[in-house]
């Protein structure tokens, strides 16, 4: 063989290693990407309904730097796609975080504008290795929790100073104060801006595609839960929503846009303010989350005690979305849901029972709405934490990534791979409103 030749098929080797994790996942065609048409999400012709999950960590364990796990990536997503979940929620990556909070690392956005291209890139590897798969994401773009950085990275660049610390006496209260100048402060929106045009007009360095070409996005989301924080910030909040959904648009006018809103409980209880967000032009779609534990419609010391409330809140906080979906003519996502294992503890092995239940009933709702050709597109339970395992309650760098973000216990609202019981309901459920 000519050194020419030798050198050509060394370079297409690399690129091959480089860009695919294995040769086990096949590479499905899509021949569009997935579109709204009145209360219907659409995907190649056909109205697209699907369970999903979260795992926000994705564009971390698909980088090769920090914290990075290409293999264990690939294995998630074919145990998923096994199981019939086809949808991932997943984070753009974390900013800088407080001081005083515990913050999930690395970093994406170190500074305004500065950006890590090794999560980036591992990003693009998402995106490429769901495509493979037939799979879908979609991609939220800041939070208001600081977790991930979020409000609290744009506000202490601001000059607002560390996001209090919510686990002190007031502290959440304190919180709230601080995150409601978010969307009043138009030097932090200006930078969130900026971050929006440099993750939304990006180029993926392994499909070669740009972002709004790519057919495994289904849909760009404004913010992990977004709210005003303030009842006289509802203006300006709403403001901010509107305007970072026409950015994105103008940028993408391709894939759909969503808020990442819990419904009107992130919205000061106001269905009015949700209305109002909802029907913005630029938003595609609604979405609402679920936390009974979390809202007090179950104690958090003996879940299992609570379980048939927390269907009963559930299913009247689903009727009254989907109303205002049917008002709106546009389609609901429930797109994160979670309930606590046996006595609230957190790690593995621990009894799943209340919440299969409540798994089984957010299903159900679901399904009824395939069978009836009703306004829920699809749910996206939180979360995936699949082979991964807490080594202790707080998150450490060096630790396995898991659904629970780092602030919370680990192994809290986490499914792992060897939670049966729960996996078996989800596929059963998979295969039911796919079909």
């Amino acid at each position: 063989m000519k050194l020419k030749n030798i050198i050509s098929y060394l370079l297409i080797m690399a690129t091959i290693i480089t860009v695919g994790c294995n040769d086990k996942a096949t590479k499905e065609t899509k021949t569009q990407l997935i579109a709204k048409e009145g209360m219907q999400l659409i995907k190649n012709g056909k109205p697209y309904r699907y369970i999903g999950t979260n795992m926000w960590y994705a564009s971390i364990l698909g980088s090769t730097g920090e914290g990075g796990d290409r293999e264990r990536l690939c294995r998630e997503l074919d145990y998923l796609k096994n199981i019939g979940v086809t949808n991932l929620r997943i984070l753009s990556g974390p900013d800088a975080g407080s001081s005083l909070a515990n913050p999930a690392k690395p970093y994406l956005q170190t500074a305004p504008g500065v950006l890590d291209e090794t999560i980036l890139q591992g990003l693009d590897f998402v995106i490429a290795e769901l495509e493979k798969r037939g799979m879908d994401a979609v991609i939220y773009l800041n939070n208001a929790w600081d977790w991930s950085g979020g409000y609290g990275f744009y506000l202490k660049e601001c000059g607002y100073g560390d996001s209090p610390n919510t686990n002190e006496d007031g502290g959440y209260n304190r919180y709230v104060e601080y995150c409601a100048n978010f969307s009043r402060e138009p030097k932090a929106i200006e930078m969130y801006y900026d971050y929006i045009k440099s993750i939304v007009s990006r180029k993926n360095s392994i499909t070669g595609r740009n972002y709004k070409d790519e057919p495994a996005i289904m849909a760009w989301q404004l913010c992990n839960e977004p709210r005003p924080f303030a009842k006289d910030n509802k203006v300006a909040f709403a403001k901010w929503i509107s305007g970072a959904a026409a950015l994105i648009k103008s940028i993408d006018p391709n894939h759909l846009v969503s808020t990442g809103s819990e419904g009107y409980i992130g919205c000061e209880v106001d269905m009015e303010l949700c209305k109002e967000i909802h029907a913005d032009k630029n938003i595609d779609y609604l979405t609402i989350h679920i936390w009974p534990v979390n809202w007090g419609w179950a104690p958090r010391s003996n879940p299992d005690s609570g379980i048939e409330n927390a269907c009963i809140e559930s299913g009247k906080y689903i009727a009254e979305h989907i109303e205002l979906a049917k008002q709106l003519d546009k389609p609901l996502v429930i797109e994160e849901f979670g309930y606590s294992r046996k006595d609230n503890l957190s790690g593995t092995g621990i009894p799943t029972d209340s919440r299969d239940t409540f798994y089984r009933y957010i299903f159900e709702q679901v399904k009824e709405s395939a069978t009836n050709n009703g306004t829920i597109a699809g749910c996206n339970f939180w979360g995936w934490s699949g082979s991964g395992r807490p080594r202790d309650l707080v998150w450490q760098p060096g630790d396995d990534y898991l659904c629970d973000p780092p602030h919370e216990p680990q192994g809290w609202y986490s499914v792992f791979d060897n939670d049966d019981t729960t996996i078996s309901i989800i596929e059963e459920y998979s295969k039911a409103i796919t079909k």
